[in-house]
């Protein structure tokens, strides 16, 4: 099987996430970002996942510390699980997950191997928690991986930039600005 294309995942881009005030202000511009990241990616005929978290009401799904609160969160079919507003979502596969992580209790490493992909690009948010797990796990099953910083956002931005410079230094994942990601975008989409 060919491993040497490329696959963009644009994380938890819903509502939810939007709700928190150090994520509304940037809500505008990151959308922007991820739509212009789509964009590039169907022009070099790049496959996109959108990943999404969602949980069940009936606490089967709650994390840890969702069940210390007892209090759950985006739960399936309510308007927090939507995408935000203006994100290009249209004609885009949709993968649900409930932990920070992609792969975790997902078919993820399928969709990955059924792309021919071996290079991730990262998108969404939040950058500390679900971006940063999921290239911890895409390492661990031997994906490279970039980072499209543009297209990137977090609650709390001194952690994000704590864990994108340690992910960048161990495990070799660059964060790219968006000329960089799209030039690399098109080289993925050139005949080998």
């Amino acid at each position: 099987m060919d491993s040497s294309g490329t696959a963009v995942l644009v994380i938890d881009m819903q509502k939810a996430y939007f709700e928190a005030e150090a994520l509304r202000g940037r809500q505008d511009e990151v959308v922007a970002a991820c739509n212009r990241l789509v964009a590039a990616a169907a022009a070099n005929d790049v496959p996109v996942l959108l990943v999404c978290t969602e949980h069940e009401r009936d606490k089967s799904t709650w994390t840890l510390s969702m069940l210390d609160d007892d209090q759950g969160f985006i739960f399936s079919g309510s308007e927090q699980a939507e995408f935000v507003d203006g994100l290009r979502h249209e004609g885009l596969p949709r993968m649900v997950k409930t932990r920070d992580s992609a792969f975790m209790g997902t078919d993820l490493l399928l969709r990955l191997r059924n792309f021919g992909a071996g290079r991730l690009v990262l998108a969404g948010v939040a950058t500390h928690n679900c971006v940063a797990q999921t290239a911890a796990d895409a390492f661990a099953n031997n994906f490279r991986v970039v980072y499209a910083a543009d297209a990137m956002a977090s609650t709390n931005e001194e952690y994000a930039e704590a864990m994108r410079n340690i992910l960048s230094d161990e495990y070799r994942q660059p964060v790219l600005g968006e000329a960089e990601v799209e030039k690399l975008l098109a080289a993925s989409g050139e005949p080998q």
